[in-house]
Formats: C-alpha cells, sequence, structure tokens
C-alpha cells in the first residue's frame, strides 16, 4: 500500500509517471473527450519504477499516511487543517452547471444532479463580498479557471463542507 512519486502522461518524472494519455472533462479543448477513449483499464501496480530514468529506488520513493481522518464540518476547523497539514481533500455532489464553470465564485443555480466528486482544497479567499474555498480540480486545464475553481465557503454549497478528508504522511521513509 501508498504511492510513488510520479509525473504526467508522457513525462519522465518520478517513478511512475501517470499511465494514461489525459483525455477533456466536460469542455472542447485540445485532447480527446474522456468518453471517446471508450474505458481504459485501470492501471496494474508495479512494484518498481516504470520510469528508467529515475534514480531513487522504488523502496525509497515510496510514501504512506501514517493517519487518516475526517475534519469536522466548520469552516474554521476545515481552515486550520489546511494551515497546519496542507491541501484537504473534499467530496460534494456536482449538478450540471457546474460542468460549464469557468470563471468566478461557482453557486449552484439550475440543473440536475450529475453524481459525486472528489476534489483538492488548497485555500481560500473572498471575491466582490463572496467567501470561497479555492479547488484543485481533476479535469485538466482546459476546465474550469485553468483545471482550478472557487465554490462558496461557509454554506456547504453542494455539500462540499460535509465531507472534508485529511491524512498525515509517514515520514520515516525521507
Amino acid at each position: 500500500h501508498g504511492i510513488v512519486t510520479g509525473g504526467d502522461h508522457g513525462s519522465h518524472e518520478g517513478c511512475q509517471p501517470y499511465p494514461l494519455k489525459p483525455c477533456e472533462h466536460h469542455v472542447n479543448g485540445s485532447r480527446i473527450s474522456c468518453p471517446d477513449m471508450g474505458n481504459p483499464h485501470t492501471p496494474d501496480c508495479f512494484p518498481y519504477c516504470t520510469n528508467r530514468k529515475y534514480k531513487k529506488p522504488f523502496r525509497k520513493d515510496h510514501h504512506k499516511t501514517k493517519e487518516s481522518y475526517q475534519v469536522e464540518s466548520i469552516v474554521e476547523s476545515i481552515q486550520q487543517e489546511i494551515l497546519n497539514n496542507g491541501p484537504v481533500q473534499a467530496g460534494f455532489t456536482v449538478y450540471e452547471d457546474f460542468l460549464s464553470y469557468k470563471t468566478g465564485v461557482y453557486q449552484h443555480v439550475t440543473g440536475d444532479m450529475e453524481g459525486g466528486h472528489a476534489v483538492k482544497i488548497i485555500g481560500w479567499g473572498v471575491e466582490n463580498g463572496t467567501p470561497y474555498w479555492l479547488v484543485s480540480n481533476s479535469w485538466n486545464t482546459d476546465w474550469g479557471d485553468h483545471g482550478f475553481f472557487k465554490i462558496r465557503r461557509g454554506v456547504d454549497e453542494c455539500g462540499f463542507e460535509s465531507e472534508i478528508s485529511a491524512g498525515i504522511p509517514d515520514l520515516s521513509n525521507i
């Protein structure tokens, strides 16, 4: 169990660069759309570095968490966790209008529920008087604001503040 370092598909970064080609999520961008890719199989896990140019041995590059836990669904608790330990994960409900987000602070207005999604909260701020979370998405840089978005903070927008998880890395291997 655990994870090793890696980089984008086609890069020669880290122990195991990402094996799947990037695709477009909900936008017409420069890549093939994800549904057009079919259903690629889950990549195999290898107990060695697939990047032959990477010099660090697999066992020295293998990282694990010491502890994972849920963060209390209170804005100040989430902020304190980010300040103390870095980014946290959020699970939330995605609606149709989120798919076409570009800029500003997202607030669900219209559209059917699409499903659940998990993202990384990296910070917070206020824009035009509206408090927001600053979030990194996994849908590539053509989506949203170069792969990032802002979502209203303090109102549990789309259940955003209800499912926050975090972890403490095991640093004994470093």
